[in-house]
C-alpha cells in the first residue's frame, strides 16, 4: 500500500475557467489538465488525519476511496484496498474534511449591488455574476449550498448549469425568486410608485401564496424562501416587524410539503419567528431577535436555526464604502450584536442549528470566517463544524449524500493544512477540493 503512494502522486490543480479531470496515470506520467469534468470517477485519496464529523475526533493515516463520484470505502491506509489502474493523491502531510455546506447564500449577488446599484444589474447579467461566485465558492471548500433567493430564477439556470457541466460550482438546491408581501422586504422598494415596479415573489394572502408556491416549483425551485419579518439591507422596512401572517406562512408550509419542497423563513423579529415555527417552517433565517419562547418552540418542533453572525463585520466596516443604504447600516448597528448574543443564548438551549452565512451580503469565497465567530459566540470548533456538515445535511434533506465521508456519499472532500479543531480558522484557507470525485483544487501540487 505504502509502495503505491509512493509511486505515483498525481497532481492535479484547476487552472482559472478549467476543471481538473481525474483519470489512470501511470508512475511519472505527466496528466494535463481537461477541460471538462467527467461525471463517473474513481480515485483515492490519502489522508494524514481525517476528521470525522460524527464523533468529532481524528483518524490517522486514512484512505478515502470512490468509483463513480460516490465513496466506497474508508480506513487506514495499510488495510484499504485500492483497485488497480486509478488515480490516488496523497494528502499525507493534511487534515481531510467532508466537503463544506452553506444553507443561506445568494451566488447570484455581489455586496456591491446593495441598494440603488442592484438596480442596474439585468437578469442575464445576474446569472453570469453567478457563475463567477460559484467557482470562487467551490474552491473555498463549499461543495454544497443552498441559495435562497434570485432574480428570474437564475439560481434555477445556475444549478442547472453545475450539474450538465457546464460550469464549475458546488451543488445546489435553488429556491428562485423568494415569496413576500407587498412592499415587504422580498419585494423591490427603491422606485417611485410611477414605475409599479415589484418583486417577482410578491404574493399577498393564503391562496395568492400557494399559487406562488405553486408557481415558482413550476419553474424550477428546490424549496421555497419566504420573507416573515421586515429585514436589514432592504428599505423601508424594520427587521423587528412582521409581514407574513401566520395564516399566510401556514398555506405555504403545506402547499410547500405538500409538493415535496422545504420552506426557509428569513425572520429577524421575535413574533414572525415564533409565527413560522408555528406554521411548520422548516428552518428560520437569521434568527435575529428570537426569545427564550422561540428558542423552545424550535426545539419543540425540530425547527432548523440559521444564524449569519459574520455579516455585521462586514456591514459595519465595508457598508458605506460600497455604497449600502444608511438606513440600513443603521438597522445592522442596532440587530447586529442582539443577533450574537441570541445566538449563544440558542446554542445553549439545544434546538438544531445549521451553518448559513447570507453569502452575497460579503463577498463570496468568504464563508469560512463565520467559524470563528461561531466559536467566539459560543460553539466549540467541532460544534461549528457539525453545523455546516452533517447537521446542514440533515436540513437540506441530503444525509447520505452530503456531510459525512462514509460509503455511499458523494465524493466531497476538503482538506487543510493544520488542526481545525485546536485553530477553526484553518477552514479559511482550503488547499484541496475534491467534489463528486473532481478535483477542483489542488494547492499541494505545487509544493
Amino acid at each position: 500500500m505504502k509502495k503505491l503512494f509512493s509511486l505515483f502522486v498525481v497532481l492535479l490543480a484547476t487552472a482559472p475557467g478549467t476543471h481538473a479531470q481525474s483519470v489512470a496515470v501511470q508512475p511519472g506520467a505527466v496528466q494535463p489538465v481537461a477541460a471538462q469534468p467527467v461525471a463517473t470517477q474513481s480515485g483515492a485519496i490519502r489522508c494524514g488525519k481525517l476528521l470525522d464529523v460524527r464523533s468529532g475526533k481524528f483518524l490517522s493515516d486514512q484512505v478515502v476511496v470512490f468509483e463513480k463520484g460516490r465513496i466506497t470505502a474508508v480506513g487506514k491506509a495499510d488495510s484499504a484496498a485500492i483497485p488497480a489502474g486509478i488515480t490516488s493523491v496523497n494528502l499525507s502531510e493534511a487534515t481531510c474534511l467532508p466537503g463544506l455546506i452553506d444553507v443561506h447564500t445568494h451566488l447570484t449577488g455581489d455586496p456591491s449591488h446593495s441598494g440603488y446599484q442592484g438596480l442596474g444589474i439585468s437578469v442575464p447579467r445576474e446569472a453570469v455574476i453567478g457563475v463567477k461566485n460559484a467557482r470562487l465558492t467551490l474552491r473555498a471548500g463549499f461543495t454544497t449550498v443552498r441559495n435562497v433567493g434570485a432574480s428570474g430564477f437564475t439560481d434555477v439556470a445556475l444549478r442547472d448549469g453545475i450539474n450538465d457541466g457546464d460550469v464549475e460550482g458546488p451543488r445546489m438546491l435553488v429556491s428562485g425568486p423568494p415569496l413576500g408581501i407587498t412592499g415587504g422586504h422580498c419585494d423591490q422598494n427603491l422606485l417611485p410608485y410611477e414605475y409599479h415596479h415589484q418583486g417577482q415573489g410578491v404574493a399577498d394572502g393564503p391562496w395568492a401564496a400557494r399559487a406562488k408556491v405553486r408557481e415558482v416549483i413550476k419553474y424550477g425551485a428546490d424549496l421555497i424562501k419566504i420573507c416573515a419579518s421586515g429585514g436589514v439591507l432592504s428599505k423601508g422596512d424594520q427587521p423587528g416587524t412582521p409581514q407574513y401572517t401566520l395564516e399566510e406562512m401556514t398555506a405555504i408550509a403545506e402547499e410547500a410539503h405538500k409538493l415535496g419542497r422545504k420552506v426557509a423563513a428569513h425572520a429577524h423579529g421575535t413574533q414572525s419567528i415564533k409565527d413560522a415555527i408555528r406554521a411548520g417552517i422548516d428552518s428560520i433565517e437569521h434568527s435575529s431577535l428570537i426569545d427564550d419562547e422561540g428558542i423552545a418552540l424550535a426545539k419543540q418542533h425540530g425547527t432548523y436555526l440559521v444564524f449569519d453572525i459574520y455579516n455585521d463585520d462586514y456591514i459595519l466596516s465595508q457598508g458605506e464604502k460600497i455604497g449600502m443604504l444608511p438606513e440600513s447600516i443603521e438597522k445592522e448597528k442596532a440587530i447586529g450584536r442582539l443577533q450574537r448574543e441570541n445566538f449563544r443564548r440558542a446554542f445553549q438551549a439545544g434546538p438544531r442549528m445549521a451553518f448559513g452565512t447570507d453569502a452575497g451580503v460579503y463577498p463570496h469565497g468568504d464563508n469560512a470566517r463565520q467559524f470563528a465567530k461561531m466559536v467566539e459566540w459560543g460553539m466549540k470548533p467541532i460544534d461549528a463544524i457539525q453545523a455546516a456538515t452533517i447537521h446542514a445535511a440533515d436540513l437540506l434533506g441530503w444525509s447520505g449524500k452530503v456531510g459525512t465521508l462514509e460509503p455511499g456519499n458523494f465524493a466531497d472532500l476538503v482538506a487543510v493544512t493544520g488542526d481545525p479543531l485546536a485553530d477553526v480558522r484553518v477552514l479559511e484557507h482550503v488547499a484541496f477540493v475534491l467534489k463528486g470525485g473532481t478535483v477542483y483544487r489542488n494547492d499541494f501540487a505545487s509544493k
